[in-house]
């Protein structure tokens, strides 16, 4: 009996080791390489490990396009990390090789529908989203050239009119006639794509056909979009052969003082307080809209999910609702990465507005325009429509190089080519 007792003990004991073991967790996590972004994602991954002593998650980032062929070699091969970090516009392109979020982890109409929306694909959740990504609404103006034009700060524009009054006076050019200060910059290729699109849905049109399974970009809402970008090149408001997405862009524009409002969004200015910390007062200010309704596109932004081969893909997505749907979490991120909560009551409940405001002040003006944004809608391959055919068509429009008509004709056509 004595004999038993003492294997029983010693079974008990390996038995013990082995749970122990087995409580173990190591979760790997890719990201690209942002400073701000991984020093807010590297605290939340801290906090997690504090709080879950048996588990240990390691980060590794990526040069952004050696991310983008990272993630499209390793996920056919099961090699990816347990949590990737992704752009929201991306993840149904992946879902077929993440996992489905558990359908009672956590309630997505706490998030703005804008970002949630990218994460949700043929009705099952992948992921959960860390910011709302807005490059339309407000834009980003310097107090000290409004005053030197002796222009009132800040603006109040109620039609495009308004906006282009100031616009012009705070352009200035050269002796040598060259523009030397744009007085609105909308030529970066974001700013462009996104004033487009932002444009016909404020006209009243929509660039969806009736099913969602090809673009309308040839329509009255269109042209008088176009119409309108091309009345402030013709007015003198900017060069777009000076100013581009390749030339005097419009983040370093901007914090060079070579433009004096600009079209991009809040996550430039950590860039540009990052090179330029004692660069004056600026402020985001809303934009005129063409109608009434200020209906804007918005990407689904950053956010996180979990790989469909993670072995522990129950503390993934523990660590996943820790870090993007607990308020204090998110809250620490955002202001950490100076990006827009995707979470409602970081924007809706002062208690939370109060802290992100005090540390992105220039957020302020932003806030009251998410309402109106939506979701740009699930494409085939979106950086081939912004990137290789909206942005460089509008801008051959805008240099004088297309008419209106032809360039209408142009992006429709290559961009349904996208469907085939």
């Amino acid at each position: 009996m004595k004999k038993l007792l003492i294997v029983f003990a010693a079974l008990f004991v390996l038995s013990f080791g082995v749970v122990t073991a087995q409580d173990q967790v190591t979760l790997r996590l890719w990201a690209h390489q942002e400073g701000a972004f991984n020093e807010g994602t590297q605290a939340l991954i801290d906090a997690y490990m504090a709080e879950n002593p048996n588990v240990t998650i390691e980060m590794e980032t990526f040069e952004y396009d050696l991310y983008i062929q990272t993630l499209q070699t390793a996920m056919p091969a099961g090699d990816e990390a347990d949590i990737l970090a992704l752009f929201g516009t991306w993840v149904c392109s992946y879902a077929d090789r993440l996992a489905a979020m558990p359908s009672e982890l956590v309630d997505t109409s706490q998030f703005f529908n804008a970002p949630m929306d990218g994460y949700i694909c043929d009705g099952e959740t992948y992921g959960l989203p860390q910011e709302f990504n807005l490059e339309y609404g407000a834009v980003l103006t310097n107090k000290a050239m409004f005053e030197a034009a002796g222009l009132a700060y800040p603006p109040v524009w109620e039609t495009w009119d308004d906006f282009m009054v100031d616009a012009e006076a705070l352009t200035q050019v050269g002796d040598d006639g060259q523009m030397t200060v744009t007085g609105y910059h909308y030529t970066n290729a974001d700013a462009i794509v996104f004033a487009f699109l932002a444009g016909i849905l404020q006209n009243g049109g929509t660039y969806w056909n009736e099913d969602m399974t090809g673009f309308v970009f040839n329509s009255p809402e269109a042209e008088a979009t176009l119409t309108q970008m091309k009345a402030m090149v013709d007015a003198g408001i900017i060069d777009p052969v000076l100013f581009n997405d390749s030339s005097n862009w419009g983040g370093d524009a901007f914090f060079t003082e070579q433009a004096a409002m600009v079209l991009i969004g809040p996550w430039a200015v950590q860039y540009g307080l990052g090179d330029f910390p004692d660069f004056g007062e600026f402020d985001y200010v809303a934009l005129p809209s063409f109608g009434e309704d200020a209906s804007f596109a918005a990407d689904s932004g950053w956010g996180l999910t979990v790989s469909g081969n993670s072995s522990n893909a129950e503390v993934a997505w523990d660590f996943v609702q820790f870090a993007a749907a607990n308020a204090e979490n998110a809250l620490g991120w955002n202001m950490t990465s100076g990006t827009i909560p995707a979470l409602r009551v970081l924007v809706e409940d002062d208690m939370y507005s109060a802290q992100l405001l005090d540390a992105l002040p220039w957020l302020e003006p932003v806030l009251p325009e998410l309402q109106y944004g939506s979701y740009i809608g699930g494409m085939p391959d979106r950086d081939l429509v912004f990137y290789d055919i909206i942005y460089p068509t509008i801008l051959d429009m805008l240099q004088g190089l297309l008419t209106v008509e032809d360039a209408m004709l142009y992006m429709e056509e290559d961009s349904n080519a996208s469907f085939e």
